[in-house]
């Protein structure tokens, strides 16, 4: 295929969760090791499900890929880059300074912020130390979902910049002698960036109105940061081989229709499309079918009949959720399983239902006002943005801490605040004061994809010691947030999910670092269904006969589950989830 064929040495693949990026970023890697390539696959994504996919146990050193010659995979681990760090940083002054002085530099190395710069380091490497990646051909990065890849890509230039205009000594990442040792690193990564002949963006889409629109956001942002190479992938296009069976009509139609108004800046770039597959993708075997011949005829499977399961509807959940008449109400989940939409439902039926809501997103990308489409009475919408929130934090401090400091201090504090960190910082803190609202009515918050929110919800003692350490005194919504988000009469999680082993899987390794944390979800929402519904075209047939395992897995795993079936969105993205009765569950056998 034409992307295999133009391949430069580092391919970045990034967008919309659910989009694939993940399957397309194995696949292609698998497919340029097989053409004799030697090839290593990255993940940059907190909540990396490479292990699962490439079905290989994976560290943070590139390990072989089982079953594929020539092809090596790793996983950024924020938290053990972060460890390696802060030995790093403090190592050389153990034994030299007074032990206050090293509890100090520890103190300030324990925020999140130096897990996000610890992370980056190690993608600097890869990206701007050729020597680190001089047994490879080609580096293919799978990126988390757009916000966060977005945040990662700034990233060179942002700390370049701080570094070069920051004067003192020290930094909320610790001496910075430690850091302008890395200038060099993440200069080159910024050079390799922008270097068209090196470094590829590929945007992965589907045919859908929503990812292809992000998509087109995400190729002006990366244009805005000098990244020109940019091409399209747009996947699991779907053709209907039965067409009498109406579902898979409407969904070849919602794919043409969604292409027919793509955006014209993604017409420019040079596209590959991809099928939808009858299988999940997992598993090399099942990777390289990707990339296989188009125009197949996909046979109806020999399967034992999909057993019929009792169904809860959504709407059955608001009675709970309501209970109180306050709290916050949470969506989680990995991208693209539709947390926006069962979020933004949930705050229609609230207010329908005669509460005032706020409904806010986590989410850098923020599609919560797309997804209400028209305004909706009682429901104040909002999201948290980073500009502004930093802004304003930045000025708090300089009235609070910096009105006791001379000139001098002042000008040191301003240059710590112009750090990457203080957005984090600031981010948290608007979280927490979002959370407060909980106590005089409803607040319905979308989050950003799980890596990001976990690495959100760690953050709380984290963060609670870096605002100590950089205004003098906590707010008190920030003291308060861990004991309200561990109240299961205040905070309602819903984890929402695909029938798929990726979504599944990764929902369940959420909800294991949640019950860590004394967060306890309150119920699964088990996203665009095909069991309750009867279908009769092949793929979609068989689709909807490996359901049924993950329908298992999920009832084990949840105290109460909600099941939306398949449906199609309208032009402003949002399902109507009560508007409507389920159907019942299909008896024909699949």
């Amino acid at each position: 295929m034409d992307l295999l064929d133009r391949a430069p040495r580092n391919l970045f693949f990034t967008g919309k969760g659910g989009v694939g990026k993940t399957s397309v970023a194995c696949a292609t890697a698998i497919a340029l090791a097989e053409r004799g390539r030697r090839v290593l696959l990255v993940s940059t994504d907190p909540a990396s499900n490479l292990d699962e996919v490439l079905e290989t146990r994976l560290g943070a050193t590139p390990r072989p890929v089982a079953g594929v010659p020539r092809l090596s995979a790793l996983n950024i681990d924020p938290e053990a880059a972060a460890h390696a760090y802060r030995e790093r940083m403090v190592g050389p002054y153990r034994g030299v300074l007074p032990e206050a002085a090293v509890r100090s530099i520890e103190e300030q190395l324990s925020g999140a912020c130096t897990v996000e710069i610890a992370a980056f380091d190690e993608f600097s490497k890869l990206l701007g130390d050729g020597r680190a990646t001089a047994d490879f051909d080609h580096v293919v990065f799978d990126t988390a979902p757009t916000g966060h890849t977005l945040r990662l890509l700034e990233l060179p230039a942002a700390w370049t910049g701080f570094l070069e205009a920051n004067v003192g000594g020290t930094s909320c990442l610790g001496p910075l002698a430690g850091l302008k040792a890395q200038q060099a690193l993440y200069d080159g990564s910024r050079r390799a960036l922008v270097d068209g002949s090196r470094t590829a963006l590929v945007l992965v889409s589907r045919a859908e109105r929503s990812a292809l629109n992000e998509a087109e956001r995400t190729r002006r942002e990366l244009a805005a940061l000098g990244v020109e190479r940019q091409e399209l992938v747009i996947n699991g296009i779907f053709r209907a081989q039965d067409l009498g069976d109406p579902l898979a009509v409407a969904m070849q139609r919602r794919g043409e229709e969604a292409l027919a108004a793509m955006p014209t800046g993604l017409r420019g770039l040079a596209r590959t499309e991809l099928p939808l597959l009858p299988f999940g993708l997992v598993g090399t075997n099942a990777l390289r079918e990707l990339f296989g011949p188009s125009g197949r005829v996909i046979p109806s499977p020999d399967a034992p009949a999909t057993e019929a399961v009792p169904i809860a509807s959504l709407a059955e959940l608001v009675p709970s959720l309501e209970d109180g008449g306050r709290g916050v109400i949470m969506t989680m989940g990995k991208g693209g399983v539709g947390k926006t939409t069962v979020a933004v439902n949930i705050a229609v039926e609230l207010a329908r239902r005669g509460h005032k809501v706020h409904l806010t997103t986590t989410d850098p990308a923020a599609h919560v006002v797309e997804a209400l489409g028209a305004a909706v009475d009682g429901i104040r919408v909002s999201r948290i943005d980073p500009v502004a929130e930093t802004r304003a934090y930045s000025d708090e401090v300089m009235r609070t801490a910096g009105a006791k400091l001379d000139a001098a201090g002042r000008a040191l504090l301003e240059e710590d605040l112009r750090s990457p960190c203080t957005e984090e910082i600031a981010v948290f803190r608007a979280f927490a004061r979002i959370v407060d609202e909980g106590e005089h009515g409803f607040v319905v918050i979308d989050t950003a994809p799980t890596g990001h929110t976990l690495l959100l919800l760690d953050a709380a003692e984290s963060y609670h010691r870096e605002v100590l350490r950089t205004s003098g005194s906590a707010p008190e919504e920030v003291r308060r947030l861990l004991p309200r988000l561990r109240d299961p009469a205040f905070t309602k999680i819903l984890l929402v999910t695909l029938p798929e082993a990726t979504p599944v899987h990764e929902a369940a390794a959420l909800q294991r670092d949640l019950l860590r944390a004394e967060i306890r979800p309150f119920a699964w929402v088990v996203n665009q269904s095909l069991v309750p519904l009867a279908v009769t075209d092949p793929v979609l047939v068989r689709r909807r006969s490996n359901e049924a395992r993950y329908h298992a897995e999920v009832r084990e795993l949840a105290a109460r589950v909600a099941l939306v079936p398949w449906g199609l969105p309208q032009p402003h993205a949002r399902l109507d989830l009560f508007a409507r009765p389920f159907p019942p569950p299909a008896e024909t056998s699949p």
